[in-house]
């Protein structure tokens, strides 16, 4: 009997591959260090008032106009979406100890982005509610990759201590490149380049920290604000409207603070300045924040590595890394950093699946 196709990482990548591959018929198990799938994927509820819905502090929007692969994804699986809020003005703030400034926007001054409902879990859920159970195996960390005459060996380490060994035919990485630079020894050892590209490929998101205050009502709409906020005083640099479509309120922003600020900080004094933030911006009202939720990426282990911690200056170059050496055809990549036109988007990890499998079909038609 053949080995399966073993695919380390259930973020949206993995999922949608070993969704691919078992719509094919080709056997696949998927190895997860987290105690959860989804990745950077991090659709999370208000922990005071779970009814008011879920709220991503990993990747929020999908762009239809540009991103064919998840919007047909999305209407095969009936998912729910709506379009991001942003009527009204904007809030400029350039000086501190000065108001911010109000700018009314052109009309389609930028591409309409559009949300999930229930947040981009939803979507985790749907593909990984395509695949037969136990497919999908977590807590389990994948430390080693081996190849002996041939065959493919991984080492993983269980929650419980305990080590076991997977078989595999070929093996996707749907991991950022980093990660498994750093926290994977292959035997023998990937060639010099492609270690050298994986290293210098930054993580999407994970130098990043995300901060969501959630209100009983999306208050600042009511004085003809859109909840879009553009910061050169900080600790947030960029402020949107996170509200689901009816009910509760909610604001989102990315930091500009660097990682080891945040870190002297702390977590409490770091949402203690993104309120006073809020209330400087929106007014008295933000002070009467439901809850706050807070995902610092940078001290995630299965995305960060201390690379990652030097800010993004530009847009990454992203696309697949060098196939060369003894472990060609053996290990392929997935993920969005592989994926040269939409990576660090969903789109993009969708679209480096797709990639991973048509190259597993390939060799599938090969060897027969």
């Amino acid at each position: 009997m053949n080995n399966p196709v073993v695919i380390v990482g259930a973020g949206l990548s993995g999922l949608r591959a070993a969704s691919l591959l078992t719509a094919q018929g080709i056997e696949c198990r998927v190895l997860e260090a987290r105690d959860r799938i989804g990745g950077r994927v991090l659709s999370i509820a208000d922990p005071n008032r779970p009814d008011l819905g879920k709220f991503d502090l990993g990747p929020t929007w999908f762009w239809p106009q540009y991103e064919s692969t998840i919007t047909n994804l999305i209407k095969e699986q009936n998912l729910g979406t709506f379009v991001q809020y942003t009527k009204g003005e904007m809030l400029s703030e350039r000086f501190p100890n000065e108001p911010p400034e109000r700018y009314i926007l052109p009309e389609n001054s930028g591409a309409r982005s559009i949300r999930f409902i229930g947040g981009v879990q939803s979507l985790i859920d749907a593909v990984a509610g395509t695949l037969p159970p136990g497919i999908v195996e977590l807590e389990t960390r994948v430390k080693a990759i081996r190849l002996e005459a041939g065959a493919i060996t991984l080492e993983a380490d269980l929650a419980d201590g305990k080590r076991k060994n997977v078989s595999a035919r070929t093996v996707i990485l749907a991991l950022p490149p980093r990660i498994v630079a750093r926290h994977i020894e292959f035997s023998p050892a990937l060639p010099p380049d492609l270690m050298t590209e994986l290293v210098n490929k930054p993580t999407w998101m994970a130098g990043q920290a995300k901060a969501i205050a959630i209100y009983d009502r999306p208050f600042w709409r009511e004085s003809g604000l859109s909840g879009f906020v553009s910061s050169w005083v900080g600790p947030l640099q960029e402020i949107h409207d996170a509200s689901p479509p009816t009910g509760s309120g909610a604001l989102f922003g990315f930091f500009g603070m660097p990682v080891m600020m945040r870190r002297e900080l702390g977590e409490d004094k770091v949402l203690k300045l993104v309120i006073d933030q809020l209330v400087r911006l929106f007014g008295p009202s933000a002070k009467n924040v439901s809850s706050i939720l807070y995902k610092d990426w940078s001290r995630d282990s299965e995305t960060a590595v201390e690379e990652d911690f030097n800010p993004l200056r530009d847009y990454p170059s992203y696309g697949q890394p060098p196939e060369e050496g003894i472990w060609e055809k053996k290990i392929i990549f997935a993920g969005t950093e592989t994926n040269s036109h939409f990576g660090g988007h969903l789109e993009g990890a969708l679209q480096a699946a797709e990639q991973a499998v048509f190259e597993i079909i390939n060799l599938n038609n090969r060897s027969l």
